[in-house]
């Protein structure tokens, strides 16, 4: 698929039929995650691939979000291998695993799969619930399958701010 269609195209599914994503798509879509830049090459990212019941019935205990996904992508980082930007307020963590995150997104779209970014959920209930060690912060989970017969985006989901609204030349 071509890039602009993707990101055009891409949109969070909020209605999945349940049916699995086969291996050698789910390792594409890990693989774009695996090649996303990182602070200093730090690659503190840690994916975690949920599929049993058993850990999506964790998953469901923590959110109503999931919306009957088969796979949850948990992303991680470890936060004791993270690079301090100067001024001591910012880390490379968040931010390198939303890198992670969002090239896994777009790889999903080329992919043919269906995913929703999903941020409802407390990431310490999380990390506790599904024995992440304590050095790994939660960023964020991806539902991955093919959307349920009727899904698809948001009404507004064509609707964005002009580029005057949301970019300053200096």
């Amino acid at each position: 698929m071509e890039f602009r269609e993707a990101v055009k195209k891409r949109y969070s599914c909020k209605k999945f039929n349940g049916v699995k994503v086969e291996q050698e798509k789910l390792e594409a879509i890990l693989e774009a995650g695996r090649l996303a830049p990182t602070a200093k090459n730090l690659q503190e990212q840690h994916i975690y691939v949920v599929q049993s019941e058993e850990m999506l019935a964790k998953i469901d205990a923590l959110t109503p979000c999931r919306y009957n996904a088969p796979t949850v992508l948990v992303v991680a980082f470890d936060k004791n291998n993270v690079f301090t930007y100067p001024g001591e307020k910012r880390d490379s963590g968040v931010e390198d695993a939303s890198i992670v995150a969002t090239h896994m997104i777009l790889a999903a779209e080329d992919e043919g799969v269906d995913s929703c970014w999903v941020n409802f959920f407390d990431p310490d209930k999380a990390a506790e619930a599904l024995g992440l060690p304590e050095n790994e912060e939660i960023l964020m989970l991806m539902d991955l399958g093919y959307a349920a017969e009727g899904a698809g985006p948001l009404p507004n989901h064509e609707s964005r701010k002009p580029l005057s609204e949301t970019v300053t030349y200096l």
